[in-house]
């Protein structure tokens, strides 16, 4: 179970390196102001956050997640792993289920996190050097909320974090499993890191398409009252006005990023996750069926392995 909790923290550390830029520009384009748009698609919007922020633009709010991940990450394999472990079978089914449990879970740390790490990655848009910064960072940004409004202020957009959580870590898992049984996966094949890439780059993806339209939903929720002014009264008048506004095509916004950003965030996570545990395990005696308990499908023939 520790092993599970450290291997999370390492691998969402690794993740949120390699993808905070694409959520950046995934957050920016799914918020824009459909009337006066700063950015015409994501590769516009990488260019424009460069030229007029720099570089460091794109990694604006990685605090919160760098963070959060930690926690969340730490709490997703370890609830996940103690959760197959309990279900007893590994079967497709099971593995939505623990996966499933898993994503409940750790809304609990990822919504407040994420609220700050969207409020950071507004502050100062299309600014190289802000002129007046609301937040100093991503701590304090949830302080400010907190004393503005409440418990109630930094759990905006829970619903709708619970909504994409549950069946996102569901289909995450399940995909996993899926690949990694299909691709093969054994510690002695000579491509076993690059399946394991592949494979988690592939159920990030599946993942985030299963439920993109309740993240377009959660970003403009939390995004909302930025400038003092609050659009929408909840969830349903959020996709009434979205919907009218937009048309259909409101709750694709910013996808192209979002997978771009998938495959390479959850390549790396999972591989990481799966090359530390299969280290730290390496030696210990387990018999196949015990094997099958732990929270990754990938398992050797003598030795044990577990977003």
């Amino acid at each position: 179970m520790a092993l599970d909790f450290a291997a999370g923290c390492i691998g969402g550390a690794a993740g949120v390196l390699v993808g905070h830029p694409f959520d950046t520009v995934k957050v920016r384009l799914q918020v824009q102001n459909v009337d006066r748009p700063l950015y015409r698609g994501t590769y516009h919007c990488f260019q424009s956050i460069i030229r007029q922020e720099s570089m460091t633009g794109l990694y604006k709010g990685i605090g919160s997640p760098m963070m959060g991940l930690t926690f969340i990450n730490a709490i997703v394999f370890g609830v996940q792993g103690n959760a197959m472990r309990k279900l007893g079978r590994d079967t497709p089914l099971n593995q939505f289920l623990a996966g499933a449990s898993a994503g409940t879970i750790q809304c609990v740390i990822c919504c407040p996190m994420e609220l700050a790490k969207t409020r950071m990655q507004l502050q100062g848009t299309g600014e190289k050097k802000s002129k007046r910064k609301l937040y100093k960072n991503s701590l304090d940004c949830l302080v400010r909320i907190y004393k503005k409004e409440g418990i109630r202020g930094i759990n905006r957009g829970m619903v709708t974090t619970l909504m994409r959580e549950t069946p996102g870590f569901g289909v995450y898992f399940l995909a996993w499993d899926t690949w990694t049984r299909y691709l093969g996966c054994e510690p002695e094949d000579p491509y076993m890191i690059l399946k394991l890439l592949f494979a988690g780059g592939m159920s990030g993806i599946a993942s985030w398409i299963s439920t993109y339209p309740v993240d377009v939903i959660k970003s403009r929720l939390q995004a909302d009252g930025v400038g003092g002014v609050n659009q929408y009264s909840g969830i349903m008048d959020c996709v009434r006005q979205s919907l009218k506004k937009e048309g259909w095509r409101v709750f694709t916004r910013g996808l192209t990023s979002t997978l771009l950003r998938a495959f390479p965030v959850n390549a790396t996570t999972f591989a990481t996750v799966t090359l530390f545990l299969m280290y730290m395990r390496e030696g210990q005696e387990c018999s196949i069926e015990d094997s099958k308990q732990q929270p990754v499908p990938l398992q050797p023939q003598t030795q044990p392995t577990s977003m």
